[in-house]
């Protein structure tokens, strides 16, 4: 698919629902950005069919839902059925998003959540299975995330900071 020009109106919007797409209104947006809540609405829309924004999702705290065990499992698939491989992942309780990586022996990780460690066990051995070889595992104390900078329209991502100029 070839990739879609953004103006600074979409990197604004995308900006604003990375930051919190639940409570992010169109008429919110709108008003920040000076347009009408109708041309945000159907900039999102424009972006929804093109493929740039592909879902909203929910960030949920796997530990106090009654999962403590949150890990990343590090895969390696026989390149020619790496994508199938990593797709098929998903079908694994417990398994909630798998990224399949272009280079490198560890080309495909997993992210999974368990109560316990059989829950864990169950899930490599369920990995393994599908054709997975299973090369490590580490567990997660915290993931943080936020939207990307470059997206912000008061943020020049071709600015260095102090700390790149004094390196």
């Amino acid at each position: 698919m070839p990739s879609r020009e953004l103006d600074e109106m979409d990197r604004y919007i995308i900006y604003r629902l990375q930051g919190d797409a639940r409570s992010t209104s169109a008429a919110q947006i709108a008003t920040d950005y000076g347009v009408s809540p109708s041309t945000v609405r159907n900039r999102i829309a424009s972006l929804e069919a093109d493929g740039v924004i592909r879902g909203s999702h929910l960030d949920v705290d796997y530990e106090v839902a009654g999962y403590q065990l949150f890990t990343l499992i590090f895969c390696t698939a026989p390149i020619p059925e790496r994508e199938r491989l990593a797709r098929e992942a998903l079908t694994v309780p417990g398994v909630v998003s798998a990224r399949e990586l272009m280079t490198g022996e560890e080309n495909v990780h997993v992210v999974a959540v368990g109560r316990n460690g059989d829950d864990l066990s169950r899930i490599g051995r369920d990995l393994s299975a599908l054709g997975l070889e299973i090369v490590e595992e580490e567990l997660v104390h915290n993931e943080y995330t936020c939207p990307l900078h470059w997206f912000d329209e008061t943020s020049d991502p071709t600015e260095t900071s102090d700390t790149d100029e004094n390196e």
